[in-house]
């Protein structure tokens, strides 16, 4: 059995017109900021466009959820907002869930 990791993971949407530059957006806030903390271990955005929206995920992944909360403060399970996400998102999770992943060899 491989090393357990802490994924975190949100969802929210924005015009589909929107969608590159809420996707550099996000790279230029909340990765970056997540990437630089310790005990981080990556971070993954997935996009797709739908109809007139982009919906978007995000999985943080962290060592323990000590690390989370280094991110997201005491109230682990409270999504995490940079400054212009109103301007871009139509539609999005207040709460976020966590999961325990497990790495494993190819």
């Amino acid at each position: 059995m491989g090393a357990r990791v802490i994924a975190r993971t949100w969802r929210g949407a924005t015009r589909a017109e929107d969608e590159q530059a809420y996707a550099d957006y996000l790279e230029r806030t909340g990765m970056s900021a997540v990437r630089a903390l310790p005990g981080n271990r990556g971070t993954i955005v997935l996009h797709r466009r739908v109809g007139d929206r982009a919906e978007f995920q995000t999985v943080l992944l962290f060592d323990s959820v000590d690390d989370v909360r280094a991110f997201a403060g005491d109230d682990l399970e409270q999504a995490v907002f940079f400054p212009e996400d109103d301007r871009f998102l139509v539609d999005r999770e207040l709460r976020v869930a966590h999961y325990e992943v497990e790495e494993r060899g190819r």
